[in-house]
C-alpha cells in the first residue's frame, strides 16, 4: 500500500493547482490520473482571474516560458457593423487584467511537470476503481494502474480535480441534473494561414453570433493554430446531414467573415462533438474529500468559466484541506461551498442571459455606460467574486433591468 498526506485525482488545472499548493506547506502528495499526458481537451481560453491561482502555486514563469499566446480581452461579433470589444484593462476590479490561450494538451503538461518537479509523485494512466473513506476521513483509494495491476493509496485526504471524469461523484451517487438546458458543439483547429491578412488581433477570443441560439468561439494560438467551435441546441445540429467535417465546412462557408478566414484551410484534426456537458453535484465536499473544478458544476463554453472555476475552487479548497490536516476546524459549507456557489451563480446568470437574449441587448446596445462596461468586464474576466461589483453582487436582477431598460428605450426611440 502507498501512503500519502493528500491523494489527488486529476492531473488538470484544478488537480495541479491544489496539489502544488498543499505541497508548498509541506506535505506529501500524490495525484493519479486516468489518462496520459499530453492529451487534448477543451476549455482554451484563459481568464484573468485564474492567473492568481497560478500564480500562487508557482506555474507562472514555467507557462510564460511556453509562449503560450496572451489574452487581453473578448470580442463580441454580431455582425461586422455591431461590434462589442472588451479590454481587461478596463475593468472594474482590481487584479490581473491579461492571461492566456492555450492549447490545454501542452498547458495542462506543463502544470503537471511542474509538480512532478515539486517532488509531487504523479501517476499516468491511473484509474481509480474504488474509495473507502474511515470514520477519521482517512482513506483507501484502489487504482487500475498502466500495467493492470490494482494499487492501493492510503490518505488522509482526497481532493478530486477530475473533471468531466467526476470520480467520487460517480462513485458515491451525488451527481444532479443541471438546470441549464442541453446544448452541444462542434469543433476542429484549423491551420490559420490567412490570420495575418483577415484577423484584426489574435490576442483575444471572438464570440460570433451565428444565430438567435448560435455562436461561434474562435480562439487563436500562437502556433498559428485557431480553435474555432460552433455551440447551440441539439436542435440546430439535427438539421445537418452531412459528416462532422462537411457540416462543420457548410458552417463556415454559410458565414461570410469565417469562410473569408478559414474556408480554404486545412483542420488540425477531424471535427469534434461534444453533447449535454452542463452538470451539477448534491454537495462540494463531504467526509474526507473535497470536489474542485468541473467536478462540482460545469455550466457551458460560453464566458471561459471553466478553468477559472476550476482553478480558483482548487486554490480555496487546497488552504481548506492544509488547514484540516493541521487538525485546525473548517465550515466546509460557509467557507467552500457558498463562495464557490457565489461564482458559479454569477456566471450561470450570464450563461442564461446571453442564450436568452438579454446580453445580446446590452452588448451591442449603443451609447453604453462606461461604469456598466467595466463591471461587465470584470464578470468576463472572471471576477466573479467581487461584491463591488454590482454585476457580481445582484448579478440575475443588474442584467435583466438593464436588458429590460434598453429594450423600453430602442422602442420609444423607435415609436418617436
Amino acid at each position: 500500500m502507498k501512503v500519502t498526506d493528500v491523494l489527488v485525482i486529476g492531473a488538470g488545472p484544478s488537480g495541479t493547482i491544489a496539489a502544488s499548493i498543499i505541497k508548498k506547506a509541506g506535505y506529501d502528495v500524490t495525484i493519479v490520473e486516468k489518462l496520459h499526458f499530453p492529451r487534448f481537451v477543451i476549455g482554451e481560453s484563459l481568464l484573468p482571474r485564474c492567473m492568481e491561482a497560478l500564480d500562487e502555486a508557482g506555474f507562472l514563469d514555467a507557462v510564460k516560458a511556453q509562449g503560450f499566446q496572451e489574452k487581453f480581452g473578448a470580442k463580441f461579433v454580431l455582425n461586422n457593423n455591431d461590434i462589442c470589444d472588451f479590454n481587461f484593462n478596463e475593468k472594474h476590479t482590481t487584479g490581473y487584467d491579461w492571461t492566456w490561450q492555450v492549447p490545454r494538451a501542452d498547458f495542462d503538461k506543463t502544470l503537471a511537470d511542474e509538480c512532478e518537479k515539486m517532488g509531487i509523485t504523479v501517476h499516468y494512466d491511473a484509474e481509480v476503481t474504488d474509495i473507502k473513506i474511515n470514520d477519521d476521513e482517512s482513506s483507501v483509494t484502489s487504482v487500475t494502474m498502466q500495467d493492470g495491476t490494482t494499487e492501493q493509496f492510503q490518505a488522509k485526504f482526497i481532493v478530486d480535480g477530475s473533471g468531466f471524469g467526476r470520480v467520487i461523484t460517480k462513485l458515491f451517487g451525488l451527481e444532479k441534473d443541471s438546470n441549464l438546458p442541453p446544448r452541444q458543439t462542434l469543433f476542429t483547429h484549423y491551420v490559420d494561414k490567412n490570420r495575418d491578412q483577415v484577423a484584426q488581433e489574435p490576442n483575444r477570443i471572438t464570440v460570433y453570433v451565428y444565430n438567435h441560439n448560435t455562436w461561434v468561439w474562435c480562439i487563436p494560438f500562437s502556433n498559428g493554430i485557431t480553435s474555432l467551435g460552433f455551440v447551440g441546441f441539439p436542435e440546430f445540429f439535427s438539421t445537418l446531414t452531412g459528416t462532422p467535417e462537411e457540416n462543420i465546412k457548410h458552417l463556415v462557408d454559410s458565414h461570410p467573415e469565417l469562410k473569408e478566414r478559414f474556408g480554404d484551410c486545412e483542420m488540425a484534426f477531424d471535427p469534434k462533438e461534444l453533447k449535454s456537458w452542463s452538470a451539477t453535484t448534491e454537495k462540494f465536499y463531504g467526509n474526507g474529500f473535497v470536489l474542485t473544478g468541473n467536478v462540482t458544476e460545469f455550466l457551458d463554453p460560453m464566458f471561459s468559466s471553466g478553468v477559472t472555476l476550476a482553478s480558483v475552487s482548487a486554490q480555496k479548497a487546497a488552504h481548506l484541506v492544509i488547514r484540516k490536516l493541521k487538525h485546525e476546524a473548517v465550515d466546509w459549507e460557509t467557507e467552500y461551498m457558498q463562495p464557490c456557489m457565489q461564482g458559479v451563480n454569477v456566471f450561470r446568470t450570464f450563461v442564461m442571459g446571453w442564450y436568452d437574449g438579454d446580453l445580446h441587448t446590452i452588448f451591442f446596445s449603443k451609447n453604453q455606460s462606461e461604469d456598466m462596461r467595466k463591471q461587465i468586464c470584470s464578470v468576463l474576466a472572471g471576477y466573479v467574486w467581487d461584491d463591488t461589483n454590482p454585476f457580481v453582487r445582484n448579478h440575475q436582477k443588474q442584467v435583466k433591468t438593464l436588458a429590460k431598460f434598453i429594450k423600453e428605450t430602442q422602442r420609444e426611440k423607435a415609436e418617436a
